[in-house]
């Protein structure tokens, strides 16, 4: 099969850092690619990952500018999509068409890919968002009997409105790489916990704080902030008096409700991470924390700590419940006090059973067997549909 794996203009793949989706689109590719199949990579210019071609209007991945103003970006993913287009139109113009066109770009993924008409390639798109952002689109967007959805859990497809329902296909839950290396003994093990993600107010980075500084354990947060990477480029942005990034809501809500519990002995923020950094903080933290406000989607970095052999704390909201055995591979905690008292019984926890656990639900292997069933499925449909 020829796919057309789209990434988006965001960040590269894999990502250096931060990137949940992009983690997602390296690891696919790379099965699928293992299995036999043609993948066309839509991404930025400076994407590493190997696939058997790129389609990249931007050099560079463009998430720091998300955080900007809507007029100021509402162009980059159209730009992005026309360029997919192109592409579609340049393979089947050379007798090489794609099979299927599998997109992770919000919105405007589907929405252009459907107005190609019957004469392009089926679509898949996968879904790794709260459905309630953009809701109005996803209430009335029909594509057709060839562009289908794709959840990346249940409890996320059944938030949905009833159009995408019907157009949901299943869901795949997410996969991560997972480590040659057991977990790390106790021995190995830092004394800190873990904040791995955006930091931002839907994330619950300032329970996070509170509670571990009312268990007595040490945070560490790694993550970019108003898509800033680290504090030299915050500070450096923050100095420039014609940069907007003073003005973005995250970097707003962290100088009021972060930076003031921020304490290099405590708790300290030390930027986005990624390569062996990223893998040795996982393996070796204590926990990785997930004190979300929002139904989390998906769920990447969950996948990841688990697979790494190291317990979640995570407020149960979304796909959570779904992720972590309560109890057995992490707690899930209500609200900010039993945030804290779970703090305080990491030790009740076994890491060989959150790699278990990870092994036989997140491996790559697992993902890529549920995309190819899909793939039959959106196939069979859009087939049907030519036929009628």
């Amino acid at each position: 099969m020829k796919v057309l794996m789209d990434a988006g203009p965001w960040l590269p793949v894999p990502p250096r850092g931060y990137g949940g989706l992009e983690n997602v689109v390296a690891t696919l590719t790379t099965q699928l690619r293992r299995r036999g199949h043609t993948v066309v990579l839509g991404t930025v210019g400076d994407s590493e990952l190997p696939c058997d071609g790129r389609v990249a209007p931007f050099p560079t991945g463009q998430f720091a500018r998300l955080a900007a103003p809507y007029p100021e970006v509402t162009g980059i993913a159209h730009t992005h999509a026309q360029a997919m287009a192109r592409e579609i139109a340049r393979q089947a113009a050379a007798g090489t068409p794609f099979d299927l066109v599998h997109t992770h770009l919000e919105v405007v993924g589907p929405a252009v890919l459907a107005a190609l008409g019957p004469g392009a390639p089926p679509v898949l798109h996968t879904l790794h968002w709260d459905l309630r952002r953009n809701a109005d689109f996803y209430a009335s967007f029909d594509g057709g009997g060839r562009v289908f959805y794709a959840g990346v859990s249940d409890s996320q497809v059944a938030r949905g409105p009833e159009l995408l329902r019907r157009q949901t296909l299943g869901a795949v839950p997410l996969a991560v790489p997972i480590p040659d290396q057991p977990p790390a003994p106790p021995e190995e093990r830092l004394e800190s916990v873990l904040m791995l993600s955006r930091i931002c107010e839907v994330k619950g980075t300032d329970v996070a704080l509170r509670a571990c500084r009312a268990a007595g354990v040490p945070l560490v947060l790694a993550g970019p902030v108003g898509g800033q990477p680290d504090r030299p480029a915050l500070d450096a942005a923050l100095a420039d008096p014609s940069s907007p990034v003073a003005g973005y809501p995250d970097v707003r809500w962290f100088r009021e409700h972060v930076e003031p519990l921020l304490d290099d002995g405590f708790a300290r923020w030390i930027g986005s991470v990624s390569g062996t950094e990223k893998d040795d903080l996982l393996r070796r933290s204590r926990a990785v924390l997930f004190p979300i406000r929002w139904p989390e989607p998906g769920g990447t970095a969950v996948c990841e700590a688990l697979a790494a052999g190291t317990p979640v704390v995570a407020h149960p909201l979304g796909c959570l419940p779904s992720l972590v055995d309560d109890g057995i591979t992490g707690f899930l905690a209500e609200d900010e006090d039993a945030f804290a008292v779970a703090l305080r019984h990491l030790d009740d926890l076994d890491p060989a059973d959150c790699a278990a656990d990870a092994r036989r639900r997140f491996a790559p292997t697992v993902m890529a067997d549920g995309y190819e069933r899909l793939y039959a499925e959106v196939l069979c449909r859009s087939d049907a549909i030519e036929a009628a």
